[in-house]
């Protein structure tokens, strides 16, 4: 993952934010909007496109498209840092691959105590039933 080359190939768009500021806000466009698209990335090896449709399928468009919005300061060029931030991090999170789980057989002195714990509570079992009256 190249990341020089994949910030080439986001999109932004500004947007009027939301919420308090009073009327900086009516009038300036702070908001940003940032668009990757994961299907025609070049930056991307197909092997870490398929890895990420299917990590980031509840946040892809129908496209695959991901879209990220940032509103947290008044300065629409911070926002637009802290938007390039957070999809690095998303993408560096998202590739990584889990590694494969090794089985395992259980030891023997596990398999020992079980066994000892098994009897111990089927000797205690059989204590609790009535005699019997022969």
């Amino acid at each position: 993952m190249n990341a020089v080359k994949i910030i080439k190939e986001l999109h932004f768009k500004a947007i009027r934010s939301s919420g308090a500021g009073g009327q900086h806000v009516n009038k300036t466009s702070s908001q940003i909007e940032l668009t990757f698209d994961l299907e025609n990335s070049n930056s991307l090896s197909d092997k870490e496109k398929e890895l990420l449709k299917v990590k980031l399928a509840s946040r892809l468009t129908k496209e695959n498209l991901l879209i990220l919005s940032c509103q947290e300061t008044r300065s629409q060029h911070r926002n637009k840092n802290i938007a390039i931030q957070r999809f690095l991090e998303l993408l560096k999170t998202n590739l990584i691959r889990p590694k494969k789980r090794k089985a395992t057989k259980p030891s023997k002195a596990s398999i020992k105590r079980k066994a000892e714990n098994k009897k111990r509570i089927s000797v205690k079992k059989v204590l609790r039933k009535k005699p019997k009256l022969d």
